[in-house]
This record gives structure tokens, C-alpha cells and sequence, in this order.
């Protein structure tokens, strides 16, 4: 599909997951036709970065589910953490294990999976929804029982497709993108370019980290990972970055970069 058909996938109160990690491999051309789209209430989970920022400022996002919410160089999105404070968005933080367990839930069709990470820390004491459990066997053991994350729409970048929905990523870290995938209702995929399925066939078949039947849609995009880092395809824009984090000092300079973002003139 066209990015100017993405429009017609959005809704108020989506859970939307988006795929990559801090500031990298994020499927920014897609964030940017959410923003466009003007829809409102969405919960986002995301291993963070500006997709979350980004979605914060523009009073989009309702609540956050994540691991963290960081731009790498920058530790904490001044964004995410600016609506934060402010209480314009709520969240649910977690260890980066009981995100990738809730998301591996949903994946499996589960109501939750069980695991150690978040015991005695603060990511169960704060948030009432997540419960333990005592192992049934002898041990008796007490575990986290993390509930599975469901997702409306999962929104992913990647190297290369073919038009039925193959993808391949040929970086170094695709992390857990096809959790994503598969714990969404409605999967979109753009790709720096559309191939042939016999071209992907040409690289390792560990590059192809979702199948068709795992993937609704694919959008070319160039460039959709921009300012983010796409290793090998491009290193993260610094100069951009840095001014993304800058525009958090004014409501004049984040209409400034939004304007930029969205390709629109500055606002008078």
C-alpha cells in the first residue's frame, strides 16, 4: 500500500507497538503518518524512543507501555519525559524481560507467561495488573505471572520486502520486532526497498525475521528509520536528533520540528 492509505488503518484508543529499539530502526515514515492521521488515546508499546517522544508532544499518546523511553546518546526523551511530569501521559514501566514476555504472551495466544525478572522490584510493586504466582511443583517457587500485551496495530521497519509480506532484516539487531508481529491484529511493515522473494532468497534465511502470514501490509519507504539509526543502510542523524531533543524547550520550537517532521511549512 501507499503511505497515503495508512491513514485509513488508524483509530482513537489503539494499542499501537513499534518496533525497534531507543533510537534505532524506528519506522519513523510510519510515526509520521500516525501523527498526520490526528488520532488520539493511543496506548504505544515500545522499546522507546522518539516514536514515543514524539507521539507524547503531540498529546496523541494516552498511556506508554515500555522498557525504557530513550534516544541512546540522550538517556531519557526529554518528550516522554516532559508529558510525564506534567501528567499528560500514564505508564506502565517495565523490566525489559516482562515486556518481551507480555509481547511473547500475546504472541502464543496466552493470558500471560510466567517468569523471574521483576521480582521485589518496583515494575510489580507499581503496577497492581501484574500478579505472581506460586509454582505448582515442589519447589514452590514464587514467579511473575506477566499478562500478555495484545496490540492493535504493530508498526515495523526493515531492510527489505517482497510485496506478499516476507521481511528481511539485515542488521545487526532486530531485537523483537516479530513479537510485535505477531502479538498485533494488523501488522505494517515498511521497507527501505521491495524486492522480489527471490532476491530475499539470496541472503541467509535467518534474515527473514517475519513470513507473510505474519504481515497485513507493506509500504515502501526509503529512509523510513530516519533520524534513527539503520544499520548498515545509514548511522543516526546526530545534527537531527539533537534538534528533536531541543524542541522540547518551547511549544514555538516543537512547532518548528513538527513542521519540519510532517514536510509542512513552519508555522507562522
Amino acid at each position: 500500500m501507499s503511505r497515503g492509505e495508512l491513514g485509513g488503518l488508524f483509530r482513537d484508543g489503539m494499542t499501537v507497538g513499534i518496533g525497534g529499539w531507543g533510537s534505532r530502526r524506528k519506522p519513523m515514515a510510519l510515526v509520521r503518518e500516525l501523527v498526520r492521521s490526528g488520532v488520539r488515546d493511543l496506548t504505544v508499546v515500545s522499546f522507546g524512543g522518539p516514536d514515543v517522544g514524539i507521539l507524547c508532544a503531540t498529546g496523541q499518546a494516552a498511556h506508554v507501555v515500555h522498557g525504557f523511553v530513550s534516544l541512546d546518546s540522550i538517556p531519557i526523551d526529554p518528550h516522554f519525559a516532559a508529558a510525564r511530569r506534567a501528567g499528560a501521559v500514564t505508564t506502565t514501566e517495565l523490566d525489559e524481560a516482562m515486556l518481551v514476555a507480555g509481547l511473547r504472551a500475546a504472541s502464543r495466544r496466552l493470558p500471560f507467561e510466567v517468569l523471574r525478572n521483576g521480582i521485589g522490584s518496583d515494575a510489580v510493586t507499581f503496577n497492581p495488573g501484574i500478579h505472581t504466582i506460586v509454582s505448582p511443583y515442589d519447589d514452590g517457587e514464587t514467579l511473575v505471572a506477566m499478562p500478555s500485551i495484545p496490540l492493535d496495530l504493530a508498526l515495523l521497519h526493515v531492510e527489505r520486502a517482497d510485496a506478499g509480506g516476507n521481511a528481511q532484516c539485515l542488521g545487526p539487531d532486530p531485537f523483537f520486532d516479530e513479537l510485535m508481529a505477531r502479538a498485533a491484529t494488523t501488522t505494517v511493515v515498511s521497507a527501505e526497498r521491495i524486492v522480489s522473494t527471490e532476491e530475499l532468497a539470496q541472503q541467509h534465511p535467518s534474515t527473514l525475521i517475519l513470513n507473510r502470514s505474519e504481515t497485513d501490509h507493506v509500504v515502501e519507504a526509503p529512509g523510513g528509520a530516519g533520524f534513527t539509526a539503520f544499520v548498515p543502510e545509514y548511522p543516526r542523524d546526530d545534527v537531527a536528533q539533537r534538534a528533536y531533543a531541543d524542541a522540547a524547550r518551547s511549544p514555538e520550537a516543537w512547532e518548528t520540528f513538527l513542521a519540519g517532521f510532517l514536510g509542512e511549512e513552519t508555522p507562522a
